[in-house]
């Protein structure tokens, strides 16, 4: 949703119902925040069970909100679309409190392929966490 608002999608409800549906991002407290057409953004507070044991934002947590950005952008067409691949640079860590934002937009799309840019970073600062570089086999499965 976006922040305490309806959710700002230029998608079909029962589409943006569907991609925002993912109980592993609702158990790490990430929140959509927007979807469009090969775009999506949403947030996640670095909670004390997201921490590793350095004490900072757990890598996994970092790339499940990435990922999840990804997911919803790449499915965003309206076809089901499955990672095969997700390059990601680590270029620092979440602190325990920080609010991190991440943005995946779409790069290149064909019938069957696409790739998407995700960033990752501290809303308060702007401070780049992660960056990803991610592919998807896009299916002829229509999405709800």
């Amino acid at each position: 949703m976006a922040h305490g608002n309806a959710p700002a999608d230029d998608l079909p409800p029962a589409l943006s119902e569907y991609l925002r549906n993912d109980p592993l991002a609702a158990h790490l407290g990430i929140a959509i925040d927007e979807i469009r057409l090969g775009y999506a953004r949403a947030r996640m507070t670095v909670r004390a069970e997201t921490l590793n044991a350095h004490g900072v934002a757990h890598g996994g947590a970092t790339m499940s909100l990435a990922d999840t950005v990804f997911a919803a952008a790449s499915n965003s067409h309206g076809r089901q679309s499955l990672a095969v691949d997700l390059h990601t640079e680590f270029l620092s860590a979440g602190a325990l409190g920080e609010v991190l934002v991440a943005v995946a937009e779409e790069l290149h799309l064909t019938r069957r392929m696409a790739v998407y840019r995700v960033s990752v970073v501290v809303e308060s600062d702007g401070r780049r966490v992660a960056e990803v570089l991610a592919r998807v086999y896009r299916r002829d499965d229509p999405l709800p």
